[in-house]
């Protein structure tokens, strides 16, 4: 009876894994996984985690906080390759870790339609890791320098401590003058919720995001 039911459970497993590689939900809609798979596929830095176009090299779970005004969340996203005629590998596009900012609706109810995407470069995650539990740090994007819709949106990103101490403030400011609008989201961290987004940060840049930062702020 145990071998038959081992057996039953490594079928599904794997069926369940053939059907995420193949873009389909495997009876896991409301699953944690499939849920980081459907944002991992609205990613333009890279759609899926990619180490060589053309081959999925894995999936990676984001670290979420879920507060009362919006939720956070932190995800690697891998660099990609692009593979020469001499069978080299070269950088196509460097990592970067992405952050996730949600404005809430209601009571643990949040508008994902209407997230902020904030893309950190590798020398803006060490930026973010090197922080002091005194310092402050902003960093600025322009998503479409050196283009000819340069200016036309701007983000901000402001990490700084609590006034009263124990804890972080996480803002994000977006610009749109095409749109004409502003949006502002801020999200308070803990101590220990900071100190696990530094650890996740910490993770990325030793497994690799990838060389060299995007140049001209392009990006998220």
């Amino acid at each position: 009876m145990m071998k038959k039911l081992s057996r039953l459970l490594l079928t599904s497993r794997n069926q369940i894994s053939r059907n995420i590689t193949n873009g389909k939900d495997g009876n896991l809609s409301n699953g944690l996984l499939l849920r980081t798979f459907t944002s991992h596929a609205g990613i333009s830095t890279s759609g899926q985690n990619i180490n060589v176009k053309g081959g999925i090299a894995g999936f990676s779970a984001p670290y979420i906080v879920y507060k009362g005004k919006a939720a956070f969340s932190v995800t690697p996203v891998l660099p990609t390759f692009t593979k020469l005629d001499s069978g080299l590998h070269v950088v196509d596009r460097g990592g970067c870790m992405m952050l996730k900012f949600t404005p809430a609706i209601g009571e643990r109810k949040y508008d994902w339609e209407k997230r902020q995407l904030f893309a950190l470069s590798p020398t803006e995650v060490g930026s973010l890791i090197s922080l002091g539990s005194n310092d402050t740090c902003e960093l600025f994007h322009d998503p479409s320098m050196l283009s000819s819709n340069a200016g036309q949106v701007r983000k901000s990103l402001t990490v700084k401590p609590h006034s009263t101490g124990g804890g972080y403030m996480i803002s994000l400011t977006v610009v749109n003058n095409i749109l004409k609008t502003k949006d502002y989201i801020s999200v308070p961290f803990t101590t220990a919720e900071f100190a696990v987004v530094k650890a996740a940060l910490c993770a990325a840049s030793y497994n690799g995001l990838g060389s060299g930062d995007r140049k001209g702020g392009k990006g998220q």
